[in-house]
């Protein structure tokens, strides 16, 4: 018989006895599920279930723990509740039917769980929710028609769980839906709905790795907030509309359909792909071949045999060209060094980043069109992006390519499986194209993060970037690379690497760094950010503070940090001038 466990949170003894209050933000700290028969238990007295007294909760966030429990009844008597995230546990069980009577809820975030069951149509009463995230579940079964009841949703995303069936035309109702709209990730079929192109006002739309069918609708075309489209690994076929999103989308995001067609301008078109061809051959095991010519020749004649005149960046296991092609086509190639014995790459590197890139798909990591293996020379073929000196850019810029790292690692740690661990996160491996988003490049100490076995691994990455457990650990995960981010954030809003500034946060004399004032580290050389700009750079110092702490299980996910970047929900307006980097960590900035 399977043992019953029941939530504990272990906060102080006495907290329970606050009948009116109104927040209660438990996130980022290590809380877990324990027996109550638990003798240490004795010294607390706190109980999820008697947070059901408060009836005067606004806002309730455990979210980013470790619980694994059921979600108790009893919240439906939280009449007040408006703001309610346990994102990020492992809450396992269906959803509540009672969630449907906290009629006051504008924000409903169950994401990065493992629920399951079908979804509740008692969250159609929900008619005041503005976000609710259902993502990463098990969740299955048809969305029922009552959810299209929720009208005033701006986000709704019910990405990366089990759904089937169709995508119901009462979705249409949401005529609110403004930033997402997230289907992707589950198993859809049947036709897209010709009433989502009613949702004039929503922005982005995912509708990727289902089973539907059919062609887009032609009242897609009157959706012209559309910035952002993907019906990716469907079975679709037919033209897609002549408007600006589909146009300036990526050729991924249209991949792997039975057969769409149309002029999207933003990719490469077909008859210019690098096309793989295989070859027999003892020195040559795979060649790329480019517009019917033999692109191998075409890199040795365009590079004048790897000439150092057209090399762009040397790193420690290859050297970087800029080439243009014969067709006029410009790409990056990453000619890998020889070894001291002049016969072989090092196949380590070479693998490892081969095998990160095929197995990547994100439109914030570069993209690897060819691999070439040759006695004489051993490249990879890549998209040609820019790398920019970070003084150039605006806090606008900025603040845009922050938030394109944060989504390709949060992709990398958590939308892959195993996961996958960058390991070198620094200025010189961010490249940007010509729009300035940012695509995390150079893969070549990549790791595989394997959950069966230890992960332990020698330091590789840049100085000034490397988390400091690396120093006398050695034990490798998700962690370094939200740390070697944090510094990149920090970077970002400093201007120039923060060495001095997060060495003082690591030392015994930290409170030093901590009461240093936040205006005070803005980069002088920009006029001092205003309005939502400046919500959006305390979001980014807030954030880098918090992956810069020493210790990795105190530092956030990167799934949570790309999600913060995302929503920006800083509070303060007046107080910018007086706040320092110790106050950063506090909720109520």
């Amino acid at each position: 018989m399977q043992k019953v466990f029941q939530l504990i949170i272990i906060v102080p003894s006495g907290l329970s006895m606050l009948k009116s209050l109104e927040k209660l933000n438990l996130f980022r700290n290590m809380l877990t599920v324990c027996d109550i028969k638990c003798p240490r238990l004795s010294r607390f007295e706190f109980i999820v279930r008697n947070t059901y007294g408060f009836k005067s909760l606004t806002n309730l966030k455990i979210s980013n723990n470790n619980i694994t429990s059921r979600i108790l009844n009893g919240l439906g008597s939280l009449k007040r509740l408006g703001y309610l995230d346990i994102s990020m546990n492992n809450f396992i069980g269906g959803i509540p039917r009672e969630l449907g009577k906290l009629t006051s809820l504008l924000t409903l975030n169950l994401s990065a769980n493992n629920l399951d069951g079908n979804l509740p149509k008692e969250l159609g009463r929900l008619n005041g929710l503005d976000s609710l995230d259902l993502s990463t579940n098990n969740l299955s079964g048809v969305i029922p028609k009552e959810i299209g009841d929720c009208s005033k949703l701006l986000y709704l995303s019910l990405r990366n769980n089990k759904f089937s069936g169709i995508i119901q035309s009462e979705l249409s109702n949401m005529i609110s839906l403004q930033e997402v709209l997230d289907l992707s990730q589950n198993m859809f079929d049947g036709e897209i709905p010709s009433g989502l192109g009613m949702l004039k006002y929503l922005e982005k739309l995912n509708l990727s790795h289902n089973m539907l069918i059919g062609s887009i609708p032609h009242s897609f075309e009157g959706m012209t907030a559309l910035t952002s489209i993907d019906v990716s690994y469907n079975d679709l076929e037919g033209r897609v509309p002549e408007t600006k999103a589909f146009k300036d989308a990526l050729r991924e995001q249209f991949e792997h359909n039975k057969g769409l067609c149309g002029n999207i301008t933003a990719s490469q078109k077909r008859d210019n792909e690098v096309q793989t061809t295989e070859f027999i051959n003892d020195d040559l095991f795979r060649i790329w071949d480019f517009d019917g010519n033999n692109v191998y020749e075409d890199i040795i004649v365009a590079t004048e045999g790897f000439n150092d005149k057209h090399c762009i960046g040397v790193g420690g296991f290859g050297s970087v060209y800029k080439v243009v092609l014969s067709t006029g086509q410009v790409v990056a190639v990453k000619k890998f060094h020889s070894r001291e014995d002049d016969e072989q790459i090092d196949l380590r590197s070479f693998s490892a980043e081969i095998h990160a890139l095929t197995e990547l798909r994100h439109r914030n990591i570069v993209k690897l069109y060819g691999i070439c293996s040759h006695a004489r020379h051993s490249f990879l073929i890549y998209e040609y992006l820019e790398r920019e000196n970070i003084v150039k850019l605006d806090w606008i810029k900025r603040i845009n390519i922050i938030r394109s790292v944060a989504s390709a690692l949060s992709h990398m740690h958590h939308g892959c499986t195993p996961p996958l661990i960058h390991r070198d996160i620094s200025s010189k491996n961010i490249l940007l194209n010509s729009e300035y988003d940012a695509c995390v490049a150079d893969f070549g100490i990549a790791r595989v993060l394997n959950s069966n076995s230890s992960n332990w691994t020698t330091p590789a990455e840049t100085f000034g970037y490397l988390a400091p457990e690396l120093a006398y650990t050695m034990r490798l995960t998700e962690k370094c690379d939200v740390y070697s981010f944090g510094v990149l954030t920090r970077e970002g809003i400093m201007g120039s690497h923060p060495g001095e500034f997060i060495t003082s946060l690591a030392t015994s004399s930290s409170a030093v760094g901590d009461n240093v004032l936040l205006v005070d580290m803005l980069d002088k050389r920009l006029p001092p950010p205003v309005a939502d700009i400046l919500k959006e750079v305390v979001t980014n110092a807030k954030l880098a503070r918090a992956c810069l702490k020493t210790s990795p299980e105190s530092r956030p996910t990167m799934y949570s940090v790309s999600h913060e970047l995302s929503s920006c929900r800083v509070s303060f307006v007046d107080s910018f001038d007086m706040i320092t980097v110790g106050q950063l960590l506090r909720e109520d900035i």
